[in-house]
């Protein structure tokens, strides 16, 4: 991984910092593993906009990344790592012994010409997938599920990662990326490493029209709404428009939401750590 600092040469990249993109073999992604991708522009079937702050940004195909690794048994040569526009993390093209091609989200240091595996009978090595009760304690892991063949859910993003702490009966515990310890059973599958682009946190746009071609509209700071528009809204001048809350008035910053009849509070051994 490395990041670049351009040159001042304009405003917009006087602060700019981007990926250097050096583990990325090829920017020409496998056509039969791509589909399209629509736009809503934040609009409904009326062509009203009912989400606000959406439109716009570059047009994008969708890669069809198989999350649930249920080739087992079956050897897969890595491709090529690319460029996915619509995760931060990188992406691997396998080819199966079988001829067959999938995409993977790529595990940190997984080089061109590797040799992956999925099921019980794979070794513990970067980019396997094995079941939580096959895999050693203490190892880092990703791309977990949290039911038995329902794909990967958790530690999906760039340079994210769980630890597999310990094994009870038909329960593994794992501590994820958020600081949540919590019991996940014992046949659902986890994939072997951190994941890639682990410096996609280090990045800066450097203007506000990159967030453009990302799809993303100027967003309007609560405070300067009018009462009617928002909680927050309203005052002479610049006032702190009161506690923060959301536009349905729901408290922020420290207010929990989760219910505490949640069936999966069970499950949950330590909360995520409050910044």
């Amino acid at each position: 991984m490395s990041l670049r600092k351009l040159k001042p040469v304009t405003p917009g990249q006087r602060f700019r910092v981007v990926n250097g993109f050096d583990s990325l073999t090829t920017d020409k992604p496998e056509k039969s593993l791509l589909a399209s991708k629509k736009r809503s522009g934040g609009r409904n079937s009326d062509g009203r906009m009912t989400m606000r702050y959406l439109g716009g940004g570059h047009k994008k195909r969708y890669r069809i990344i198989d999350f649930k690794r249920n080739k087992n048994g079956i050897p897969a040569t890595v491709k090529s790592i690319e460029y996915d526009p619509n995760r931060t993390a990188f992406i691997a093209l396998l080819v199966y012994a079988d001829g067959e091609k999938r995409y993977i989200v790529a595990q940190q240091g997984l080089k061109i010409g590797q040799k992956v595996i999925s099921g019980n009978g794979a070794t513990p090595d970067i980019g396997n997938a094995l079941t939580l009760d096959k895999i050693p304690l203490g190892t880092t892991i990703s791309c977990i599920e949290l039911k038995p063949g329902q794909g990967a859910i958790m530690a999906r993003s760039a340079g994210a990662f769980a630890q597999l702490m310990a094994r009870e009966g038909k329960y593994a515990t794992i501590k994820l990326p958020s600081g949540e310890t919590r019991l996940i059973l014992v046949t659902c599958m986890a994939t072997i490493g951190v994941v890639s682009n682990s410096d996609h946190q280090l990045l800066v746009s450097g203007k506000a029209g990159r967030s453009r071609w990302l799809g993303r509209r100027p967003r309007t700071r609560a405070v300067v709404m009018n009462p009617v528009d928002h909680p927050m809204g309203g005052g002479e001048g610049k006032s702190s428009g009161g506690h923060p809350r959301s536009r349905n008035g729901i408290p922020a910053k420290g207010f929990k939401t989760r219910s505490k009849t949640k069936a999966s509070n069970k499950y949950i051994l330590e909360r995520r750590k409050n910044n």
